[in-house]
């Protein structure tokens, strides 16, 4: 579905944009200004003349878009005046430095989410619930399937699986940006790196380059986080038999690989949850962690928006989309077309497809659904679903 003419945010060729404060959110071509929810690939994008985003993203956002760029660093909950709109940023929970973007101007109000998750995460702040008379929402995991554990749960696993390999080097593999930083940070809450533990000094977490590259931001925001290493620091040849090591997925197969002599190998993401997602990508073993919310996570936050109307994007947003017009009596449409198809042409990494872009996992998960009697494609799948809680 298109937006309305004349409403305060209209979808263009560069994007999602707001006439008022003549600004695009996470535009996907270059324009003059550019307000980022956070600084992964398919919502940064090189080339525009400004930047508007929260302060604790921005070592990343130079990094990746080049040290020069024109960026405007701003903190949560600040209000701006850009152009005829008041304009503030509100944590979305994501990852460092990710934000809701709400926009103001003429009477009218509009909360963008971003991508955004509500459990708690010790490397980033905690979703802040923002109203607005319209909010515009991801769906990525947008299925009543989808109900996280906690972080620390997904930690106790990862060690549970690491010490239980003591001969085997154990290599987890996550995206580069958010998720790696934080399964580091979740690690660290469970006392992992303390003296005496494992990850501790001498028994270093080591890591891909990819992942190192962005761990300077994260210890500069104060994140806590264990002793880390970058694997090309031990000289090869050196037995990694109990060492465990955090790469991101395009090295999966790799060269990079060869050095580790019968590795076992887990991947971390929402879509573990997937029945057949962890043997299609050729993993001995899958964790279930998301930096995306849930489907509790998804009705809590439209409903704590107090939106009139709702747009849906991503993952199964016409199911989304029709589970609250007809269970909670939100006026709720998908945004799809361009915006959806321009969103998740870039990866979270380069030449990595995001967490919100796994087609084959949707299928899976629709249809594992649909035999669990609890799709929201059918009239008693939507019943069913009714309390989003477990």
């Amino acid at each position: 579905m298109a937006l309305p003419p004349g409403s305060l945010l209209q979808l263009t060729p560069q994007g999602l944009y707001c006439p008022a404060a003549r600004a695009w959110i996470d535009p996907w071509r270059p324009v003059p200004r550019a307000l980022i929810s956070h600084a992964h690939a398919d919502h940064a994008r090189a080339g525009c003349g400004e930047y508007w985003a929260i302060g604790a993203s921005e070592p990343i956002l130079r990094q990746r878009l080049g040290s020069s760029i024109d960026l405007i660093p701003v903190d949560y909950g600040q209000l701006h005046r850009i152009g005829d709109a008041r304009v503030s940023f509100h944590s979305a929970g994501h990852v460092l430095g990710s934000a809701q973007i709400r926009l103001e101007a003429g009477g009218e109000s509009w909360l963008v989410s971003g991508d955004y998750k509500r459990c708690a995460d010790p490397s980033c702040a905690p979703f802040e619930p923002a109203t607005a008379d319209v909010f515009i929402t991801e769906a990525t995991f947008g299925l009543p399937i989808y109900r996280w554990q906690s972080g620390a749960a997904v930690a106790r696993q990862i060690l549970e699986w690491w010490r239980g390999a003591a001969e085997r080097p154990s290599i987890l593999f996550a995206y580069a940006f958010g998720k790696a930083q934080r399964l580091l940070a979740e690690l660290a809450a469970i006392g992992i790196g303390e003296p005496g533990q494992p990850g501790c000094e001498g028994d270093e977490i080591l890591l891909h380059g990819a992942v190192e590259a962005l761990m300077p931001a994260y210890r500069e925001a104060g994140v806590r986080l264990p002793p880390t290493l970058p694997a090309s620091a031990i000289p090869r040849g050196t037995s990694l038999a109990g060492r465990l090591v955090i790469a991101p997925p395009s090295a999966h197969r790799s060269v990079w690989m060869k050095r580790f002599r019968l590795p076992q190998t887990a991947f971390v993401s929402g879509w573990m949850a997937v029945r057949g997602a962890r043997r299609r990508r050729g993993y001995e073993r899958g964790f279930v962690l998301s930096d995306h919310a849930d489907w509790p996570g998804l009705i809590q936050s439209v409903r704590q928006s107090g939106a009139r109307q709702v747009y849906v994007t991503h993952g199964n947003s016409d199911g989304l989309a029709r589970y609250l017009r007809e269970v909670e009596g939100i006026c709720a449409e998908p945004l799809e077309g361009a915006f959806a198809a321009e969103r998740s042409d870039e990866g979270v990494e380069p030449g990595q497809a995001p967490e919100h872009d796994q087609a084959p996992e949707q299928a899976e998960a629709i249809a594992a659904a649909s035999e669990d009697g609890i799709a929201v494609a059918t009239d008693d799948a939507l019943r069913s679903a009714s309390d989003p809680w477990p």
